[in-house]
């Protein structure tokens, strides 16, 4: 399938920008291109010149002039007849399977820890799926019928990394390591005026890595809720070093994955200098805050 048919698609909703159709695509979870600018440009020069689209260049005072595409009427029988022709089998090209391929030179651990990277891998890529379906990134509502059809776009993407993770998971149990997976996070699920949190007040080992964190996420997945409540006595002392890198990391992963989180800090003194600059500025956004008590992050996750 050429990327024509995507763009022909998209501006069919509205006429749109080269970097407008870039970002689409890029955040797509099935359009598979790369959406990278020359790919772009090339297949807008090429539907110009067939007569599918037109452009006008809009001039801005203050900002840089903008061309602004537009499908012809051409362009929608094109992209009509296309819908209407025989469809492609779906393909299965999947870079984990040629590694699992290859993985009797590893030993049991070793396959483990590939196996439980994957797993991961997998829950994460459900809940960002399934935060875009919930805030509709683009996609189109002119009809009931139409915003159908993009809600079952995203249960068959969602379904099919959920398949994916069972066949892991049985994978994992007809060899025996089901079992070597297990967080080192404790937490607690919350539910309160119909919604539902997850809170860490304790753990094994605290906070002290990017994986952590994931396991928090992971902990949001399986309890559908896109919030966490940490108390502060989870965290190590290198989130508080800013050198570490560690609470930029973390802060990171939460907000890729849609989480909001609220940790709660009573009179640490760990909190000084700069980073006490850093949490500040943190507190400003709406992913992640930090709170003297447990009733005002609570009020904050549940009422934002």
């Amino acid at each position: 399938m050429s990327i024509k048919y995507a763009i022909l698609g998209i501006l069919s909703c509205g006429p749109m920008t080269g970097y407008d159709l870039k970002k689409i695509i890029q955040d797509s979870p099935f359009m598979h291109w790369s959406g990278n600018n020359n790919q772009i440009y090339k297949s807008l020069v090429e539907l110009l010149n067939e007569g599918l689209l037109t452009n006008e260049v809009h001039h801005q005072e203050s900002t840089p002039s903008k061309k602004v595409y537009t499908i012809t009427r051409e362009g929608l029988d094109e992209l009509k007849e296309w819908v209407k022709s025989s469809n492609e089998a779906p393909e299965f090209k999947k870079t984990f399977l040629v590694q699992l391929a290859w993985s009797e030179q590893l030993s049991n651990d070793e396959l483990n820890t590939l196996l439980t990277q994957y797993e991961y891998e997998l829950k994460m890529q459900i809940l960002s799926q399934q935060e875009m379906r919930r805030r509709g990134i683009f996609s189109p509502k002119r009809s009931k019928r139409e915003e159908l059809i993009w809600d079952m776009i995203y249960e068959n993407i969602i379904s099919s990394y959920e398949n994916e993770l069972k066949w892991v998971k049985n994978l994992r149990g007809i060899m025996g390591n089901e079992d070597k997976e297990a967080s080192s996070m404790d937490y607690t699920v919350t539910v309160k005026d119909g919604n539902k949190y997850i809170e860490c007040a304790s753990a094994q080992t605290p906070i002290q890595s990017e994986q952590n964190a994931l396991d928090l996420i992971s902990a949001c997945l399986e309890n559908q809720t896109d919030m966490v409540l940490i108390h502060g006595d989870v965290l190590s002392d290198d989130f508080f070093k800013l050198k570490t890198g560690l609470a930029g990391s973390v802060l990171q992963k939460f907000s890729n994955y849609f989480v909001r989180a609220a940790v709660v800090m009573t009179d640490d003194q760990r909190i000084k200098g700069k980073f006490k600059d850093f949490l500040a500025e943190s507190n400003k956004g709406n992913s992640f805050r930090v709170f003297s008590s447990k009733e005002q992050a609570e009020g904050w996750l549940l009422n934002p």
